[in-house]
């Protein structure tokens, strides 16, 4: 009664409800346009994860970790004057470029040296002008060679390669501005490289994420246009019908609109998973027109009454493709019960978006169809497609009478998909997603082969009291830290209080290389006698030290050796740093819990292997909640027991098969391919959904058998779910376009998922349905 009264109340006020999309539809066009790019890094931990936590309070005390972009070079001929002077020239200009706070190459560098009349040191620097001879350039190449600081930082422990460090302003790394200066220091760059024939290699945070938002942007652009094109061309082919195209291609402008006014609404940017949500709504919101236009062109069949038909068709179908949208949501709903940001913003959107979408095919759909034309003869033809047909009229033999093959058959396969499954590896890279022949990852591999890499890996040492970090015993631990850390070629050099330190006393014994060491307690204290040394904000210290003195930081740069290698050194190192820094060797004992310091690894890296650890942890909770509310669903239609269980395994299996494919093809579990199971669980139940109200009705409503209900539901909805199964394939298949490897595996993987649901749902549900029965039975 219900629905039936919702199909009076739609088509009764047709012209009001045509007026309130229209009118919502440029209030969400507007919003739209407001629509922007997030230039942050992706927040995967929730706000109350205590790595989160370590990790911001980090950036506020010392500022963003992965705030520098690298530009880096492999030549002999740096320290030649044409081919200096050019390196010194593109250092200035970018210096010069808005946004940029600092730049450091081997020709902008600095020695110490210690005043004794003014009792402080001073910072000269090495290239204190533009030389015009190679003399000059022999000497500058000299006085860097004396400064071991410089090693594996600057220049290559070989010497082979050389690096400039560009530092972005804070305020410009998160802006949509820094797109512009990243492009102005790598045109600058490029210029360089054209003039002296020297191969030029980009890397860096601000430079990988700045071209990963781009890549973004445009994949948005394309995929959406992909999505329309692939989706409505398969539309087309199936049903012959311009009028259906042009109202599907309607309905679809509508719901992308209104999928990028909500991401504005609710206060979101446009991120790598909430840009693929208006193509998603294209290829999820097109089905429930195939049922629709499907539904009514039969009843038309049947009476020739155009309203009566649309009538019955809101009736019918509003409920099963209501039930089935709820059960698409839920796919992606329980992202929300992560308590991860990316992932809570990309489910609820797109749960919002599925449902919205939902009612405006209901509202639009059988509105404009009772103003066009009735359906012709051609419009209908696709009803009784003779391919389609006699592959149904299989899928109806095995249901019947090879019920037993077919349960051997599932147990094989699940038996060898299971295995595969045991193969799964679960691992990330911060540029796994980009191919190898991709410029960014071959300079990202050119920068790991000299300088180790560039992805953040630091220690954050809160010592508990002002000035403690002056405490020559803590200065020493430190530097014991650093010996454990360089046992691992998977660091750079560090840059620390240490190692400034180091610098300085250099300088204070006259510039030999081998005083760069740590003094003891008492040449400290002479140090000391010399305030400018770690004091004001000139100071060389002022990166790694906050103003009371209490809290340092040491920073390390790493390859991007994946999640596993990050999660082993830090299993490795923090007991080995704990240790350090609170236990006593000598009594053998720890030191009481008001003594100890805290001394915590965190960076760029380290969060992103968390986030990594803390997607998969909830993989399994998401999906087991997927299961869970689309079972209460089932429960709502059919309160048996059986009935519900038989309704969810079909769905299920889909997802064990998938499982093993990626455990054989070796496809990582990682952020974007966790996404595939509770999405392609979600979706695939939407089959279930369209059997069994399909199978209730005939039951219920025309008193037929069961082998007789399960030949009608197999005969007549297995046509629209064969297209709806074959344009869910082709559309989320469009994601194999993508640059982005995770995309390629997320769009490929629930296509994949979603033909096995289609099948699952077509073969295997009535044959549990005909077993439930026979069992009944007897």
């Amino acid at each position: 009664m219900f629905w039936y009264n919702i199909s009076k109340i739609i088509l009764k006020n047709r012209r009001i409800w045509l007026t309130v999309v229209f009118f919502t539809t440029l209030f969400m066009g507007f919003m739209a346009s407001k629509i922007t790019m997030s230039y942050e890094l992706a927040r995967i931990l929730p706000k109350s994860d205590e790595n989160f936590k370590i990790y911001e309070d980090f950036k506020q005390r010392f500022g963003e970790d992965g705030n520098v972009m690298v530009i880096a070079i492999e030549t002999d001929k740096i320290y030649e004057l044409n081919t200096f002077n050019e390196w010194y020239d593109l250092n200035k200009k970018i210096k010069n470029i808005e946004g940029i706070k600092n730049v450091l190459s081997n020709t902008r560098l600095f020695s110490v040296k210690k005043d004794d009349s003014l009792k402080k040191f001073i910072f000269p620097p090495i290239v204190s002008q533009r030389p015009t001879t190679q003399t000059e350039v022999d000497s500058i190449k000299a006085q860097i060679a004396q400064l071991p600081f410089y090693k594996g930082i600057i220049y290559s422990t070989d010497g082979k390669a050389h690096l400039m460090a560009v530092t972005f302003d804070q305020a410009k790394l998160n802006s949509k501005g820094r797109i512009a200066t990243s492009r102005e220091v790598q045109a600058a760059a490029e210029a360089f490289g054209q003039k002296t024939g020297i191969d030029v290699h980009f890397s860096g945070m601000p430079f990988i994420r700045t071209n990963f938002i781009s890549k973004v942007s445009k994949e948005m652009t394309m995929f959406l246009g992909l999505a329309f094109l692939v989706t409505i061309g398969i539309l087309y082919l199936f049903l012959r019908s311009f009028k259906v195209v042009l109202i599907t291609a309607l309905l679809v402008i509508i719901s992308v609109v209104w999928s990028v006014g909500y991401i504005v609404i609710l206060g979101y940017k446009i991120t790598i998973l909430t840009g693929l949500i208006p193509p998603l709504i294209i290829v999820i919101g097109i089905p429930n027109t195939i049922f629709i236009v499907n539904k009514f062109q039969e009843e038309f069949l049947k009476h020739s009454d155009k309203m009566r038909a649309l009538a019955v068709t809101i009736e019918k179908i509003g409920k099963t493709t209501f039930l089935a949208n709820v059960t698409t949501s839920i796919g992606f709903f329980v992202f929300y019960f992560t308590g991860s940001p990316l992932l809570l913003e990309f489910g609820l959107v797109a749960a919002i978006c599925i449902m919205s979408t939902w009612a405006i095919s209901l509202i639009l759909v059988p509105t404009l169809l009772s103003y066009s034309a009735s359906p012709s003869a051609k419009n209908v033809r696709h009803l009784d497609n003779k391919n389609i047909t006699h592959f149904l009229r299989f899928v109806n033999r095995i249901v019947h009478t090879k019920r037993t093959i077919l349960y051997w058959s599932i147990g094989a396969l699940l038996i060898i998909f299971t295995i595969g499954m045991t193969r799964l590896k679960a691992i990330g890279y911060i540029v796994d997603d980009l191919p190898k022949k991709d410029p960014i990852y071959a300079d990202l591999k050119f920068i790991e082969k000299h300088f180790h890499g560039i992805v953040p890996f630091e220690v954050v040492i809160d010592t508990k009291r002002e000035n403690g970090v002056l405490n020559p015993q803590i200065l020493n631990k430190i530097k014991v830290m650093q010996r454990e850390f360089a046992k691992y070629k998977d660091f750079t050099n560090p840059i620390s209080l240490v190692e400034a330190i180091k610098l300085v006393y250099q300088g204070y014994r006259g510039g030999d290389p081998k005083y760069f060491q740590l003094p003891g307690a008492l040449e400290l204290q002479k140090l000391a006698e010399y305030g400018g040394t770690v004091k004001g904000k000139e100071s060389l210290a002022a990166p790694f030290i906050d103003s009371t003195k209490r809290f340092t930081r040491v920073s390390f740069q790493c390859g991007d050796a994946g999640t596993v290698r990050i999660r082993q050194l830090v299993e490795i190192l923090q007991p080995k740093i704990d240790t350090i820094f609170n236990y006593d060797k000598e009594a053998k004992v720890w030191l009481p819990k008001e003594e100890q310091i805290d001394a915590k690894i965190t960076g760029n890296g380290v969060v992103f292997m968390k986030g990594n650890d803390y997607l998969l942890q909830n993989l399994v909770e998401s999906t087991l909640w997927a299961i869970l509310l689309v079972s209460i669903v089932m429960a709502t239609q059919f309160f048996d027991f059986r009935m519900i269980l038989i309704s969810t395994i079909p769905s299920i299996i889909p997802l064990i098969i998938t499982a093993g494919v990626m455990g054989y093809f070796g496809i990582p579990l990682k952020p974007t391919t966790t996404l595939v199971f509770s999405i392609a669980f979600g979706i695939s139940s939407d089959g279930t959904i369209y059997f069994l109200t399909k199978y209730k009705d005939e039951m219920k409503n025309h008193n037929k058998t069961v082998s007789q209900a399960i030949t009608e539901t197999i005969m007549y909805t297995g046509i629209s779910m064969f297209y709806t199964a074959i344009i869910l394939f082709f559309g989320f298949g469009i994601f194999a376009a993508s640059n982005f490897k995770g995309t390629v595996y997320l769009g490929t993987l629930v296509s994949i998922t979603l033909l096995m649901g289609m099948i699952s749902n077509l073969i295997l549900l009535p044959a549990f349905i005909m077993t439930l029965d026979k069992k009944r039975s007897k």
